[in-house]
């Protein structure tokens, strides 16, 4: 039997994966009953979507979207006008492909496909992968068959929706079964040499960025070896000026795993993917939550690993008042402290992910 799904999520690369993981995720599932499964997504072709999603593997139906700004104005009626042409596009889309279910991962970018789906009888499917969820997945979860959630105990913020799953976050297999030795090997880094990684998401936080040629400027850190992912759009912030030797400064990493394993403590923003990231590798981190996001919800993920002494959260304000560069002194001097907050991030990993979700969905079709 051949199953057929639509899968949407878009703007950053923290609901992008998670959409890729669960296609992959439901791929494998169905081949392993000698079933077939086909999937593509929707999303807009000059967003992040547009380049990670083919380069996975899968079609992308480019659709109109629009964030819906807070207040009235000319951007809401610019957001509703693309609302509407969305749904009218992904209601072809549905039409065609019949899908079995639609899923949706967040950002603004779902709301045409799921809209639609609903109003089609279509089920409709949404993963939460934040502490607090977002406005797009609160408003979308209302008429969700099912809501699959990060983070435990989220019943209450989807009152509405068919059912509420705890799930854990979809990360890539390879975040799995890493230890400090094979990533360092893998890296060519010794085992006395102290490593800090840095990484302030797909995108880049310029907060991260100042910080990292901060301390590593430090004369009390001159021996140990920093390494940054800077970002896409943070990526210019060193051009042509004076980088230390200590400091490899990088675009883009491809295999985070090496670092985040290998690392004797890894300074990073606390989105949902990076926190399940971490709890998978058993990262020593300190999560400097981005300001900006929306309800900040990426404290309310740091936190969960803070309340069980698996990481230390330090804010924006307290990174440039000092705070961050005392606590990473601190938590390199102390290499017991490190061990345990590695051992404690761990047991906040849900290794079975994957089958949670896979197995909500399939039963949720079967009905």
């Amino acid at each position: 039997m051949t199953y057929r799904f639509i899968v949407t999520g878009g703007g950053t690369s923290g609901h992008i994966n998670p959409a890729i993981t669960i296609a992959d995720s439901l791929r494998r599932y169905y081949a392993s009953k000698g079933d077939s499964c086909e999937i593509i997504f929707t999303g807009r072709r000059q967003g992040l979507e547009g380049e990670l999603v083919p380069k996975a593997g899968y079609e992308l139906r480019n659709i109109s979207a629009r964030p819906f700004p807070m207040r009235p104005g000319i951007k809401m009626i610019k957001a509703m006008k693309a609302l509407k042409e969305g749904r009218k596009q992904c209601s072809a889309i549905i039409d065609e492909f019949a899908p079995d279910a639609v899923i949706g991962t967040g950002g603004y970018v779902c709301a045409p496909l799921l809209m639609e789906a609903s109003s089609k009888k279509v089920p409709v499917i949404i993963h939460e992968a934040n502490a607090f969820p977002g406005r797009a997945n609160r408003m979308l979860g209302k008429k969700a068959d099912i809501v699959l959630t990060g983070f435990p105990d989220l019943e209450s913020v989807f009152p509405k929706a068919g059912k509420v799953v705890y799930t854990g976050n979809p990360i890539r297999s390879i975040m799995f079964g890493n230890s400090r030795e094979s990533a360092r090997k893998n890296l060519g880094i010794s085992e006395d040499q102290k490593l800090v990684f840095i990484m302030g998401g797909s995108l880049g936080a310029k907060t991260l960025n100042d910080f990292a040629k901060i301390a590593s400027s430090d004369p009390e850190l001159s021996d140990v070896k920093f390494v940054l992912s800077a970002g896409k759009q943070q990526g210019t912030h060193f051009d042509g000026k004076d980088i230390p030797d200590n400091l490899d400064v990088r675009e883009y990493i491809s295999n985070p795993n090496d670092y985040l394993a290998g690392a004797d403590v890894c300074i990073t923003r606390a989105g949902a993917v990076t926190c399940a990231e971490s709890a998978a590798i058993g990262s020593c981190s300190i999560f400097v939550p981005y300001p900006h996001a929306a309800h900040d919800h990426q404290t309310y993920n740091a936190r969960a690993f803070e309340n069980v002494d698996g990481g230390i959260v330090v804010s924006d304000q307290e990174a440039a008042e000092g705070k961050l560069l005392a606590e990473l002194k601190s938590l390199l001097k102390d290499p017991d402290r490190r061990k345990k907050m590695s051992a404690n991030a761990m047991k906040l990993a849900v290794t079975d992910c994957d089958e949670r979700i896979t197995g909500a969905i399939d039963e949720l079709i079967r009905k």
